[in-house]
């Protein structure tokens, strides 16, 4: 789905698409002990990293610069899509994000984003549903 405004942000994409800030899904990635990983966070959470740490069964985790989110993923911040990445990505799926019937995750643009829901998301992803991700 293409929007006239952006999404860099949860918050603008939230506006953007008309709906609640927690059913923006946040693809962010980080690196745990040294190794890409993504987590999908409900626009209105941030990521708990020693959640993310333990859930992933790693010790250090923090967050990527630009550089390390492209070689990652393929995107540019501001517009990474939490599938198509160029090799498969460790995933983490915010389970706060179920409160939603329907969430909006970015499709590798900043003016565009996917309907779809958290259970597709995880499907489509291999990614794993956890509790206490998102605080």
């Amino acid at each position: 789905m293409a929007l006239s405004a952006t999404a860099r942000s949860a918050e603008d994409a939230a506006a953007s698409v008309g709906c609640a800030l927690g059913a923006i899904v946040k693809s962010l990635v980080f690196l745990a002990d040294g190794r890409p990983v993504m987590a999908l966070v409900a626009g209105d959470r941030r990521c708990d990293t020693d959640a993310l740490a333990t859930t992933l069964g790693r010790h250090q985790v923090r967050r990527a610069d630009a550089d390390a989110v492209r070689e990652a993923t393929g995107f540019s911040i501001g517009g990474v899509a939490p599938l198509a990445h160029p090799a498969p990505l460790p995933m983490v799926i915010d389970a706060s994000l179920g409160r939603f019937q329907r969430v909006y995750a970015a499709a590798g643009h900043p003016h565009c984003v996917f309907p779809t829901t958290m259970s597709e998301l995880a499907r489509i992803t291999g990614g794993t549903v956890a509790e206490g991700i998102g605080v």
